[in-house]
């Protein structure tokens, strides 16, 4: 199976990434993910399921370890000829 997740961290700065927001992209871009794109508003990242369940884990617990009063986040299956 594959996932696709969706994914913010708060509070937003618009003049500086907060830490949060970079250990957002340090964990993503260091997970074994098909797919990623990382973006001031949202962040997107597709995968094996396995991978991405990690992936979120890791990103839930060192947002929050880093100053993240919020993580929103959506978690889709693929299908077949989802890209």
């Amino acid at each position: 199976m594959r996932l696709r997740v969706e994914f913010t961290t708060e509070p937003f700065d618009l003049d500086e990434a907060p830490a949060h927001a970079l250990v957002a992209r340090e964990v993503i871009e260091a997970a074994e993910l098909d797919a990623v794109d990382v973006g001031p508003f949202g962040n997107t990242a597709e995968g094996a399921a396995d991978a991405v369940l990690t992936a979120v884990d890791a990103l839930l617990r060192r947002t929050l370890q880093a100053g993240a009063t919020r993580v929103s986040l959506q978690v889709n299956v693929l299908g077949e000829g989802d890209k």
